[in-house]
């Protein structure tokens, strides 16, 4: 059985709605002190996702596969983190609107206490302008659920509205590359296809 290290409502939908057997367990990171240390390296948004991913996949101590995901937005090199306020959530929309930006979405497995696979996919996103007063209508509408999205918004809700176009995989947009994923439970015997 898989072991996904995060309590993701999202990510263990995706899980269960492909008949993918799993636990979830929450990884204890300290996802902002790990995001600075990486930044200040040099790290961009992409390398971020990635190690944060393989982190959480390792603070897990268990037999078998276990799971660590991240996302993170990525606009003109500059990370863009989960809100921690609605003003924040408000200015991260602001900055986005009307422009592109990516989102990475990292998943990597570990076994025995290693790596043993991983994925990035990159998603390019293009944000529609939207109003100021529609910007701030959408955080305090929808607080609740992009308070826990990099980017301050959720594809998969009123957020769609948002966009004008997505170029890559909507799951991975979701915060899990699933297909890959799959593949390689597949190919490693874990599911049947």
């Amino acid at each position: 059985m898989l072991i996904l290290a995060s309590t993701s409502e999202t990510r263990r939908k995706l899980l269960a709605d492909a008949a993918i057997l799993f636990e979830a367990r929450p990884s204890r990171v300290d996802e902002a002190m790990v995001k600075d240390a990486l930044l200040a390296e040099g790290h961009g948004p992409r390398a971020v996702a990635d190690a944060l991913a393989e982190l959480k996949a390792l603070r897990i101590r268990a037999p078998g596969l276990i799971l660590g995901c991240d996302q993170t937005a990525d606009h003109e090199g500059t990370l863009f983190s989960k809100p921690g306020t609605p003003e924040e959530a408000v200015a991260q929309l602001r900055a986005l609107t009307g422009r592109t930006h990516s989102l990475h979405s990292a998943a990597v497995v570990a076994e025995a206490d290693r790596p043993v696979w991983r994925h990035i996919a990159s998603v390019r996103m293009v944000m529609r302008r939207v109003s100021e007063a529609y910007i701030e209508d959408y955080v305090a509408r929808n607080w609740d659920q992009i308070r826990h999205s990099a980017g301050s918004y959720t594809l998969e809700g009123e957020g769609a509205r948002l966009f004008h176009r997505v170029d890559g995989d909507y799951f991975a947009v979701l915060g899990l590359p699933l297909l890959p994923l799959i593949d390689y439970l597949i190919a490693r015997g874990e599911i049947a296809a």
